[in-house]
């Protein structure tokens, strides 16, 4: 028993070791995070006087109010870092240098080891965030939802959705392991994200047929069925199904990607080291 628990804090302080390090590489090119956050205070202007102009001559679109539509863009501004996609990159990187190997030593679960780095990728790219938060607030008069219960749900839905993103992250990543080039699968995983994951319009503004195959893919549920939660879109009577429906996408999403990995490995060739 003594053992075991011991055994268990090793890990503990190892996975922390590991998240930690994603704070000093913040800290050590501070000048990346500056670029990122005026590409988001930029993106944030850009997309709110582009909905101001697509309004001009209609009161509503699909039901949704000028109001209603800019909260959910203004939020899905602030909370994008959801719908990040790093994993594929980094696999290609340790193909090349061949530190491929040097994870496989571990005494570490890989997958698990990098979803504790994402989780704290995560809470970082938040933070820098607030800048957008200010703007939107201060500017542009963003109504910040006041209800705990919405917030609760946002956040359960928000962690349930990033999970099941990082394992559709940790799929697409696999993939290049059979490849000797990384870059078209990132642009296309990319693309697939942004237009399926409701980051550019809300998809309920989509034809009930295109609708309906979006919101039933895994890239809805990182930053469409959060959002959509968070600023208004969806009442939270419908919180439980899609709830629901985000366990249910995890728990495939995990299986096939660890399952998928582990076949992969059987075919790595290694370009570096």
């Amino acid at each position: 028993m003594t053992n075991a628990i011991g055994s268990l804090r090793r890990q503990g302080a190892a996975y922390a070791a590991l998240a930690g390090m994603v704070t000093k590489t913040f800290l050590a090119f501070n000048w990346s995070a500056w670029v990122r956050i005026l590409q988001s205070l930029v993106g944030l202007v850009v997309f709110v006087y582009f909905w101001r102009a697509v309004y001009a001559n209609s009161a509503s679109i699909a039901g949704l109010a000028l109001e209603t539509t800019l909260g959910y863009i203004m939020l899905a501004r602030i909370f994008q870092p959801l719908g990040f996609f790093d994993m594929i990159f980094e696999f290609g990187y340790q193909l090349r240098e061949g530190g491929i190997a040097a994870l496989l030593v571990r005494p570490l679960d890989v997958q698990f080891a990098y979803y504790v780095q994402g989780l704290a990728n995560l809470a970082v790219s938040l933070g820098r965030q607030l800048p957008v938060v200010l703007v939107a607030l201060l500017l542009f008069r963003l109504r910040w939802p006041a209800d705990p219960l919405t917030w609760a749900v946002f956040i359960v839905s928000a962690l349930i959705g990033r999970s099941v993103l990082f394992c559709m992250d940790w799929l697409l990543a696999c993939v290049t392991l059979y490849t000797t080039n990384e870059w078209g699968l990132y642009i296309a995983s990319i693309g697939l994200t942004t237009f399926f994951g409701g980051g550019l319009v809300p998809l309920t503004m989509m034809p009930a047929w295109l609708r309906l195959i979006v919101e039933n893919t895994p890239f809805a549920q990182g930053i469409y069925v959060p959002i959509s939660l968070l600023s208004g879109v969806t009442p939270l009577s419908e919180a439980p199904r899609l709830l629901l429906i985000q366990l249910l996408w995890l728990a495939g999403m995990l299986a096939v990607s660890r399952e998928f990995f582990n076949v992969a490995l059987r075919r790595i060739t290694i370009q570096g080291g």
